[in-house]
Formats: C-alpha cells, structure tokens, sequence
C-alpha cells in the first residue's frame, strides 16, 4: 500500500490531492478551532470547517486562483441564503423535507449552467442539509452564518498562500490545434499526389479534433456555459470538424478522379482562411473576418456557371463539397471572432440565423438553456428530479426514526448516488465497507482515551492531511474511512467522546447508501446508457424532418423560418447524455453501439441545413426552381429521410449492432471507419443528371444550389449509413 501511494503522490492528481488536504487542513483547522475555542462558539466553529470542506473536497472549480476567488465570493451569497433556510425550515420535518425537495431539484437542474455551477452542486446542498435538523434553534442563525463566511474567507485566502497548480491547458488551445490540423489536411489534400501525406494528415486531424471534443475533458474544463463565449467555441468545433468530414468525402490523392485547379485552389485558400482562425484561439485575439474567402466563393461558383455545360457528375458533385468546406471555414472564422470577444453584426434574433447568440443578452441565453432541458428526455432533469426525491427521503425517514446525527444519512445519500443504479452499486461496496473500518478505528481510538478532547483537537489536523492524501489516490473504500474517522473526531469535540458514535455514523451511512440504491434503481436506472438511445434516435428524426424541410424551402415550398431547431434542441440533449455516458463505469462497457456515427450524421444534418438557409436567403428574390430539378431534389430528400428513420427505429430497437471501431478503451480517431455501403454514387443522382440538362436554359446559379443541396444531403445518407453499417453487413 505504502509502494503504490508513493507512486500515485508523483503523479498530477497525487499532487493535487496532497494540496486539497494541506487546503481544507489549513483552512478548516484554523476556523474550526479559532471559533470553537478562541471564541468560545462551537456552532461557528462547526459551520466555518463546513464551509470549507465541501468547497475544497466536492468542488472542482475551473481557472486559476484569482478566477476560484470571484467564483466563490459570488457562491458566498447562496451559501448564506441556504444555511437560513435551512435553519428556518428545521422547525418541522415535513417542511424541512419539502426545502430539501425544492433546494435539491434547483441546485441540481441548475447544474445546465456550466462547470462552475456544476461543481458547488454538492457544496450548495450541504449547506442547506447541515442546519435543516434539530434542534430548531434560530437564535444560533447569526453564529451560523458567521461561521459559514468564515470557512469561505479561509477557504479562499488558503489558495492563494498554497503552491498554485499547474494551470490546465485551455479549451480554446485544443481547439486551436484541432483547427491547425484541418488546415493542415485541407492544404495537404489540395496538393494532390502524395496520398500517404495526405492520408498522413487526416490521421492527425482526426486525433486533435478527438482531443478537442467536450466528452474528452474533464467536467470542469468543458464549454458548457450558455454564454455566448461557450456557445461560440462550440460553434467552431462543430464547424471545423464539418471541414473535416468534407475532405475525407474527397480523394486523398489525385487517384482516377484528378482535382481541377480551381477546386484545389479553393481548397488552399480554405486552409490560409483556418490558420488565422488557429492562431487567433492560440493568442487569444479575434481572427481578421473571412472577406477574402468570400470573394474566392464568388470567383469560384462563376468558374462553376461558366464549366456546367461540360462538367461531369463526379465534377459537379465534388466542386459542392469544396465549396461546403470553405463554407465551414467561414463559418469557424465568424464563431471563433465572437469566442475571442468580437460581436460581429451577423448575430440578430431573426429566427435560424447560425449566430442568433452573438447579440442576444445573457437572461435569454440563460433562459433558452434552461428551458431546453426541461422535458423528460435530459439527463440533467432526470439526475435533479432523482437527487430531490433522495434527499427528500432521506429527510423525511431520519425525521421519524430522530437520528441525532441525521445529517450523515443525506451527506451518505448525496456522495454515493450516482447517475445509474449500477454505478450506484459499484459505488456502496466500497464505501460500506470505508464507513466500517473508519468507524472500528474511530471506535478503538474513543475507547482507548476517553473524555480527552485535547487529544482530538491535535489528531484531527493529522487525519485530515493524511486521510485526504491517501483516500482519494487509493480509492474510495480509503476516502469514506478517512471521512468517517475526521467526522467523529471533529464531533467528539463538540459533545462527550463515545465509543457509539462510531456505530451511528455506520448506521447512517448505510441508511444513506441504502435510500440512493433505492432511488438509483426507481428512476431512470440506466442513466446516460439508457437516455443516449432514445436522444440519439430523436436527432435521427428530427434531422431527417428538418432536412426534408430545408429542401422543400429550396423548392419553393413553404415551411418554418428555423426548420433546424427541432433537430438543434434535440441534439443538444443528446450531447448531454453522451457527455454523462462518458462518465459512466468507462472502462466495464466493453463495446459500443454506433454512438459516435450517428453524433456525426446529426452534426451534419445541422451544419449542412445550416448553410443551405443562408444560401436560400441570399437567393430569396430568385425565381424558384424548375418543376423537374425540384422533384428529383425531393426524391433525394425523401430517400435520405427514408434511411434517417430506419436508423432511428433501429437505434430504439437495440438492431444497430455493436460497432467494434468504438471500443471505449480504443482511441476513436485512429479506428479505422465502419464500412458503410454507398448508394449515391454521382454517376446514378438524377439531381445532377438534371442539373446537367438544366444547364444551358435555366439560371445557373439556381442549377448550382440543388448541385449543393444534392451534396449535402448525399453526404448525410452516407453518415447515416454508418449508423446501420453492420445491419447491412
């Protein structure tokens, strides 16, 4: 044991563990004894630990320590507002089971708002479950609150005075090296010839984009907030990456089919308009606005007009994915400049507009997330409503069976819950088994001195420093042991040392652990597994609506001003439920159903209608297009619905077989992809036979957008044929 702890402490996460423990030790101690014996106010004294020790063992703030500083001052407030709650509603145990109810949904669901808020989720809870138990005493409220504030002062003047941690790398660098490798391989599949170069990398764009998605970082670190800042790096992944999967719809090389010098000339200038967007997120500067990339589009679709007549199929088709990929850069670049702090015009509030985000004021973003995960669908409604009736009950049972330390039933309840009941299971194991040899040594230890609280004020600085190090590096059997011997020292301060107190910290521990099993297994027992399937299946459908939506708008049909925004709430919630699935026993899964296929057939979806509205409204005022163009493009769109449904109603179905290319313990950018059967080869599109015919009597730049439109949503059936790539097989 004392071999592999040594080892753990020389890795990040040892060195972090020590500074937490020197951190709530400092911190904790000073306040604690400061207040319990400099001031005579055990009530303080206890409040000022408690509002150090969840903030520094349950709390994962991101940012340095000036950023953890304002972070914490602002929690401060709530902090106070909870604990008098707390006191207020301890008169009667209904009420105060039904603040915990309130309390626990809100602070939970309030988890949406980004990492900050989700890591002082379990800190805000506790502040509101320490005071909710007798005694009913609010003429110790002051004393509380004091404490309270106290234990955050310390809590923040202890990290500035500690070593500062590495800083972690930030999103926005990962994000640059994911953006220089696409330009990279766009550069690089201009060239032509040198396949293995090119092949080379694509490789190496496949693994920075992998390392640069959400699921892939801690939760701390992720953007996740509904600032526009957040939304906006988001933004430029999801546009980077749809650069990406154009160029792999294109030859690595030269090959059967050689590149026309235009083609490839836009291609070069598409990657000369990523690099700036790369080196504008490594610097921390707004990238120049992509004028130049622009005018190429311009000069490009009139070398389109003037070829049409002559252009094969297989032309016509990969002129429109080169024309997508430079499309996307300009998408990056306008998200990256309103990232990095720009607030270019194009953000406005007209329905379907890519950067509606940009203008919009911070209430209404708050408010769309918020009311975009209020259905049954979100995992994070689902873990709030699962947390508030735990915590409720808890309450409630350590009421009527008048616990005197019911506090340690809710705290055991919130730490061992988990997202699903096997996680919660895997989770009590050790624990109970922590809690019973904690509660033996503590035991011993009372027995062995008796009424000495001297002696428990010089152990309790050494069990925290020492429990806090080894427990979180040698598992969680090792953490609950420390927790529940620091707790009945601490106590054994505050009132007359015995042996029994052991005992009841076991017994609510196991109450605890016993009521998060139960709710565990009642309610959404499968968490992100079981919600992914069904989110997943749901951006399949609304996609395929959506798709079929923009092209009847191409087609001079009626149809809703943002018909993407089905598809967009949906898939927001389907990356919520992938990013908690990440989380859940990674390394027992095994093997994965098409997850990640069908992620990239929605993004598709998104980005492409995203970019065949902004075309369609820059045609507005065009005359719609001929009876035949429009009919084999809707065909099209009725095929590729067609095969969207079947992957859905397959992913419901459990049908989509396992795809071994996504073992979790396999790094997804390197496996080769599944083989997916083509169906739409350029040679067979009657969208471009028509286009070919319409060549010389209709209004080209009308000819070129059912070209674009064919692209795209050929490009979606074949992203959705990976999904169902195996069932073909």
């Amino acid at each position: 044991m004392t071999t592999a702890l040594g080892r753990r402490l020389r890795r990040p996460d040892g060195r972090d563990a020590v500074r937490r423990a020197l951190w709530v030790t400092l911190a904790g101690c000073t306040g604690f004894y400061a207040c319990t014996y400099g001031l005579d106010d055990a009530v303080m004294g206890l409040y000022a630990l408690f509002g150090c020790l969840p903030l520094v063992m349950f709390a994962r703030l991101p940012g340095g320590a000036a950023r953890r500083t304002r972070t914490l001052l602002a929690a401060l407030p709530v902090a106070l507002l909870l604990v008098t709650a707390g006191s207020l509603l301890a008169v009667r145990d209904w009420a105060a089971a039904c603040g915990m109810l309130v309390v626990g949904f809100a602070v939970s669901y309030g988890s949406v708002g980004g990492p900050r808020l989700a890591a002082l989720s379990v800190a805000f809870q506790l502040f509101y479950v320490l005071p909710c138990f007798p005694p009913y005493d609010p003429q110790v409220l002051d004393s509380r609150l004091a404490g309270l504030t106290i234990g955050f002062l310390l809590t923040v003047l202890v990290d500035h005075l500690l070593p500062q941690p590495p800083p972690a790398v930030p999103y926005r660098l990962r994000l640059a090296g994911a953006t220089a490798a696409v330009a990279a391989c766009c550069a690089g599949t201009a060239d032509g010839p040198d396949a293995d170069r090119a092949a080379a990398d694509r490789t190496v764009a496949d693994r920075a984009l992998d390392a640069a998605r959400p699921s892939r970082l801690p939760p701390e670190e992720r953007p996740a907030s509904p600032s526009a800042r957040d939304r906006a790096l988001n933004h430029t992944r999801a546009a980077v990456r749809h650069v990406r999967d154009q160029l792999e719809r294109l030859p690595a090389g030269d090959g059967p089919h050689p590149r026309h010098p235009e083609a490839a000339g836009l291609l070069r200038r598409t990657a000369e308009a990523l690099r700036p967007v790369a080196a504008g997120l490594c610097g921390g500067n707004p990238p120049p606005p992509a004028d130049g990339l622009r005018r190429d589009l311009v000069s490009f679709d009139a070398v389109r007009v003037r070829d049409l007549p002559a252009a094969s199929a297989l032309r016509l088709r990969h002129d429109a994915v080169v024309r997508a990929a430079a499309e996307g850069a300009q998408l990056a670049t306008t998200a990256s400049r309103i990232a990095l702090g720009a607030r270019p015009g194009t953000g406005s509030a007209r329905p379907g507009e890519p950067f509606w985000y940009a203008a919009a004021p911070a209430p209404l973003l708050w408010w769309r997330r918020l009311r975009a995960h209020l259905t049954p669908r979100s995992v994070h409604l689902q873990n709030a409503v699962r947390l508030a009736l735990a915590l409720a009950a808890a309450r409630t049972i350590a009421g009527a069976l008048d616990l005197s330390h019911g506090f340690w039933v809710l705290l055991a309840t919130l730490s061992l819950m988990r997202t699903s009941a096997a996680d919660t299971r895997t989770a009590l194991r050790p624990a109970f088994a922590g809690t019973v040899g904690g509660a033996g040594a503590a035991a011993l230890l009372l027995l062995a001195v008796g009424d000495v609280p001297p002696f428990y004020a010089a152990v309790l600085p050494l069990v925290l420093l020492v429990g806090f190090t080894a427990g979180p590096l040698l598992g969680p059997a090792w953490n609950q042991a420390a927790f529940t011997l620091a707790f009945v020292l601490m106590f054994s301060q505050l009132s007359s040392p015995d042996w029994r107190l052991s005992a009841v910290r076991l017994l609510d521990v196991l109450i605890g652990g016993a009521i998060g099993a139960l709710a565990s297994l009642l309610a959404w027992p499968r968490g992100g597994r079981g919600e992914l399937r069904c989110t997943l299946a749901d951006v399949l459908v609304e996609g395929a609506a959506g798709c079929r939506a923009v092209t009847g708008l191409l087609c001079g049909r009626p149809g809703p001003a943002d018909p993407m925004r089905p598809a967009r709430r949906t898939m927001i919630l389907a990356e919520a439920s992938y990013c908690q699935y990440q989380t859940e026993r990674m390394g027992e899964r095994g093997v994965d159903p098409p997850w990640e296929a069908a992620l990239v057939a929605g993004y598709r979806m998104l980005r492409g209608g995203e970019l065949m509205l902004i075309r369609y409204r820059e045609r507005a005022g065009d005359e719609p297009l001929p009876e035949d163009a429009a009919a084999e493009l809707t065909a099209l769109a009725e095929r590729v619905t067609g095969e969207c449904l079947r992957a859905a109603d397959a992913l419901r179905r459990g049908d989509a077989a396992e795809d071994t290319t996504t073992d979790t313990t396999t790094d997804t950018a390197t496996a080769p992809a599944v083989a997916a059967p083509d169906t739409y080869h350029a040679g067979d599109s009657g969208t471009l036979r028509c286009a070919a015919r319409r060549a010389a009597v209709t209004d080209a730049g009308r000819v070129l957008l059912t070209v674009d439109a064919e692209a795209w949503l050929t490009g979606v059936a074949q992203d959705v044929a990976r999904v169902r790539a195996p069932e073909h097989a």
